[in-house]
């Protein structure tokens, strides 16, 4: 891969068009999604703790905005080597923070309410339907089934920048290919992802093969996109074509791996399901070395002081990480994560343990996310019927009978472009992962 094309903010719609000097593409893409309304919903949407009531804990909007801002660091540190190298020209340092920052905000905009317990309800839910061969559920063609079992957040993500917000049908929000490019983790359809998988004993042979990043229905826009940014071109064992991960999604990652692994620790001391010692204990590794005086400081001041020290030093050796790889990375031959093999790997491995066996299990987010599934089961449930009369009607949506009507009408759903078996399930899912936690809730107890 080459750099001068891996940050090429041409758009699809206006190829060729002249970028406005005082506000580059990758300024307005970033502009785009934080307007959006998938990013305003994201203020209600579950981070780790479900329907929380603590103002200090983290939702799935600050979240973005705190890895957009890291991902803005590293763009700018890895820029600035870039260009020492040789590799970038001068000033274009900013270009690949501004790309990485704009990515970073809209890396979780296709997550459906309360995270990924609410995909794996979606997915479960959909997968009973097609083992039990109900209506409609029987006609979607094999190779697309896997788009929705488990459903993924990441390509709902895309098709809502690439289809869904702004420019309806239209390329949705337009945004630059080297934005796209940062932003696709998985670039590859499910079945894509499937067939690599089945070929290699169930495991994936890519990073970017672990899960899928585009339903067939946005396929378009991701080739076009991963051609112009010269990403290597694949083919799986089914014949069907992939690419090689964009370099600058290792930082997007790199990012969201920071935040979250971090952040998540300061959240579960505010809940009080973590002590000021086992914070301390598990960030102290990480965290750059200060000699500080903070005896007076508070825990709760404390525990944020550290997480900055920490933020500050897995930068740090995120930034080494990919200087130390950058060959394999413009190869596409870098399959891990920048996180995992830095000097803080084993510091960030105790973390993620102590999240699965004592935040991610904590009594009240376990209830809370047992209330969270089966409202999102309910709603499913309860909507589905609308796309069932709209099959039995030849999709003529004024044919719809009086309660479906209602139904419609009542959750103003979005019939415009369903004509088939697997444009309905695209518009349920497209529903009800929109939805906020509080409002999935609200509309379950409707139903």
């Amino acid at each position: 891969m080459d750099w001068h094309t891996l940050i090429n903010t041409d758009r699809g719609r206006d190829h060729g068009k002249e970028e406005d000097p005082l506000r580059l593409n990758f300024v307005q893409d970033a502009d785009r999604i934080n307007f959006s309304a998938p990013f305003r919903r994201l203020a209600n949407k579950t981070q780790v703790h479900p329907l929380y009531e603590h103002d200090h804990l983290r939702h799935r909007m600050i979240h973005s905005v705190e890895v957009a801002s890291v991902g803005r660091t590293l763009g700018m540190k890895i820029g600035h080597w870039l260009e020492g190298q040789g590799h970038l020209a001068p000033g274009e340092a900013t270009k690949v923070a501004g790309i990485v920052h704009a990515a970073c905000l809209a890396h979780d905009i296709g997550n459906p309410p309360f995270g990924h317990s609410g995909e794996e309800a979606m997915g479960g839910w959909i997968e009973e339907q097609f083992q039990a061969k109900r209506t409609l559920f029987d006609d979607i063609p094999e190779d697309k089934r896997a788009e929705f079992t488990p459903l993924e957040g990441n390509a709902q993500g895309f098709r809502i920048i690439t289809r869904l917000e702004m420019y309806r049908n239209q390329g949705g929000m337009n945004l630059s290919h080297a934005v796209l490019g940062a932003f696709t983790k998985y670039p590859m359809t499910a079945s894509t992802s499937k067939s690599l998988r089945d070929a290699n004993g169930g495991k994936a042979p890519y990073v970017g093969a672990k899960k899928f990043g585009v339903f067939h229905s946005e396929f378009d826009y991701l080739q076009s996109a991963a051609r112009a940014l010269g990403l290597p071109e694949e083919s799986a064992p089914d014949g069907s074509t992939w690419w090689r991960r964009h370099p600058l999604v290792f930082l997007v990652e790199a990012a969201d791996d920071i935040c979250y692994n971090i952040v998540d620790l300061e959240d579960g001391f505010s809940s009080g399901d973590l002590s000021l010692k086992q914070v301390e204990d598990l960030l102290n590794p990480i965290a750059i070395p200060t000699n500080r005086d903070i005896t007076s400081y508070s825990d709760y001041e404390r525990v944020s002081y550290l997480r900055a020290r920490s933020i500050g030093g897995a930068i740090n050796a995120c930034v080494e990480a990919f200087i130390d790889h950058h060959t394999a990375i413009l190869a596409g031959q870098f399959s891990d994560e920048l996180i995992v093999v830095s000097n803080k790997g084993k510091a960030f491995a105790a973390i993620k343990d102590c999240a699965r066996n004592r935040l991610f299990t904590a009594p009240r987010k376990t209830k809370l996310e047992i209330q969270g599934r089966n409202s999102i089961r309910r709603v499913l449930q309860g909507v589905w019927p609308v796309y069932e009369a709209l099959a039995a009607a030849q999709w003529t949506r004024d044919n719809l009978p009086a309660y479906e009507t209602q139904l419609a009408r009542a959750f103003a759903l979005d019939l415009r472009d369903v004509t088939d078996a697997y444009s309905a399930l695209h518009s349920l899912t497209d529903f009800v992962s929109g939805m906020t936690d509080r409002y999935a809730v609200k509309t379950a107890e409707l139903l």
